[in-house]
C-alpha cells in the first residue's frame, strides 16, 4: 500500500513538472514570435533633392567696364557786358531754360539814351550830307560854264565827303548803342540749367567783373572714363568696326539707365597711371545725370558666340579655385574646377570644365559633396 502511494505521488510530480515545461515552452514561443512580429525593416539611406539646370551655349555681349564721371558738353558763367544797375531776375535759380530766354535785365535807361543820341546825329548828319550833296550838284554847273573856280569846287566836292564821312561814323555809333541796349537783356545762349544766383536785384555790375549765376547744358551730357592701355587695342579694334555703344548705370543700378556712343579717345596715354582718356556722348533728355557725378559705363565691344553659360549661383569656391557640382553617373554628385569667362546678368561663361547638356546643382550646396546620391529636380526656365 505505501509502495502504491509513493509510485502515485511519484506520477503526478512528473505530470506537473511536463504541464510546466510546455507552459513555459510555449511562453518562449509567444516571446519571440511577438519580438519578430514588431521589429521595422532598416530604412533605406536618404537622397537629397537637387534644382539642377543644363549647361547652355548662347552668344553673349562682351563689354569692358568702368568707373566714369559725367561732365558738361558747355558750362559758362553768366557775366555783363555793359556796367549798370541790376534790375531784374526773370529766370529763378535752378530752372531749365531754353536758348534764348531772358534770364537778367539790366537798367538801360542810360544805354537808351546814348541811342537815342546817336539816332540824332545820324539825322543831322544826313540833312548835312544832302546840303552838300546838292552844293556840288550846283557847283558842278557852275564849273563847266567858268562861273566857278578850281578852288571852290574842290572845297565843295571835300566837304560832301566829310558829311558821308560823318554820317558813317554816327550809323557806327547807332549800332554800338543798340548792341549796348540789347546786352542789357541777358539771354540764355544754350539750352540748359540755372544754378544758385550770386548778385541781387539792385547790384551795380561791372564789365566781366560780377559774376550773376551759371549755366550748364545736361542734354546731352558727357562721360569721361580711363581704359587701361591693355584695353585700348580691343577699343580700337571694336571702332574700326563701327560705333562703339557706351552704357550708363547710376550706383545701385543693375541695368543701364541711359545709353550713348564712344566719341572721343586722347592721343597719348598717361605715363603715371598707364590710362588714357576717353569720352562717350550720353543722351540725356529727362536730366538724369547732373555734371560731376560718379557713375559706371559699360563698352560694348563684341559678341561672344557660343558661350557655356551656367547661372552664378550654382558656383562654388575652395583653395584650389572655382567649382561646380555637376549629377555624374548614378545620380551621384560630381564636383568640377572651372575656369570663369565674362558674365551676362545673373549667368557665368565657363571657359573649361564642363561641357554642353551637363546637368549643373544650382541648389543645397552646402548640404551636399563628391560622390554623394542625389535626386536632381530641373529647375523651370524663367519666363
Amino acid at each position: 500500500m505505501r509502495k502504491w502511494k509513493i509510485a502515485l505521488g511519484t506520477a503526478v510530480a512528473l505530470g506537473a513538472i511536463s504541464v510546466a515545461s510546455v507552459h513555459l515552452l510555449d511562453m518562449g514561443n509567444l516571446s519571440l514570435n511577438a519580438g519578430t512580429a514588431g521589429a521595422a525593416p532598416a530604412p533605406a539611406a536618404f537622397v537629397m533633392p537637387v534644382p539642377v539646370v543644363s549647361v547652355v551655349k548662347k552668344t553673349i555681349p562682351i563689354y569692358l567696364d568702368y568707373a566714369a564721371r559725367t561732365e558738361p558738353i558747355r558750362s559758362i558763367t553768366l557775366q555783363a557786358r555793359i556796367p549798370g544797375y541790376l534790375q531784374e531776375q526773370t529766370a529763378a535759380d535752378g530752372v531749365d531754360v531754353r536758348q534764348g530766354d531772358l534770364l537778367y535785365k539790366i537798367s538801360p535807361d542810360d544805354f537808351q539814351a546814348a541811342l537815342d543820341q546817336a539816332k540824332a546825329q545820324v539825322q543831322r548828319d544826313t540833312a548835312t550830307l544832302d546840303y552838300a550833296r546838292s552844293n556840288l550838284g550846283r557847283g558842278t554847273e557852275l564849273a563847266k560854264s567858268g562861273y566857278l573856280a578850281k578852288d571852290g569846287f574842290d572845297q565843295r566836292t571835300s566837304t560832301l565827303r566829310e558829311a558821308q564821312a560823318s554820317l558813317a561814323l554816327n550809323q557806327a555809333a547807332v549800332r554800338t548803342a543798340e548792341l549796348n541796349l540789347s546786352y542789357a537783356e541777358i539771354r540764355a545762349p544754350f539750352g540748359g540749367r540755372l544754378g544758385r544766383n550770386q548778385a541781387s536785384v539792385g547790384t551795380l555790375v561791372s564789365v566781366a567783373g560780377t559774376v550773376l549765376n551759371t549755366l550748364v547744358q545736361l542734354d546731352p551730357i558727357y562721360v569721361t572714363f580711363n581704359p587701361s592701355e591693355t584695353d585700348l587695342a580691343e577699343i580700337e579694334r571694336a571702332r574700326a568696326n563701327g560705333p562703339i555703344e557706351v552704357e550708363v548705370l547710376l550706383p545701385g543700378q543693375t541695368e543701364a539707365s541711359q545709353k550713348g556712343e564712344l566719341t572721343f579717345i586722347d592721343n597719348s596715354v598717361d605715363r603715371s597711371t598707364g590710362t588714357i582718356t576717353a569720352r562717350a556722348t550720353i543722351g540725356n533728355g529727362k536730366f538724369t545725370l547732373l555734371p560731376g557725378q560718379y557713375v559706371r559705363v559699360r563698352l560694348h565691344v563684341r559678341e561672344q558666340a557660343d558661350a557655356l553659360m551656367v547661372p552664378q549661383t550654382a558656383l562654388g569656391s575652395s583653395q584650389l579655385g572655382k567649382y561646380l557640382y555637376v549629377v555624374g553617373k548614378g545620380n551621384t554628385v560630381d564636383q568640377r574646377l572651372v575656369s570663369l569667362g565674362p558674365t551676362s546678368g545673373d549667368q557665368v561663361a565657363i571657359l573649361s570644365g564642363v561641357a554642353e547638356g551637363d546637368q549643373v546643382i544650382t541648389g543645397n550646396l552646402q548640404k551636399i559633396g563628391p560622390g554623394a546620391p542625389v535626386s536632381p529636380i530641373p529647375e523651370k526656365p524663367a519666363t
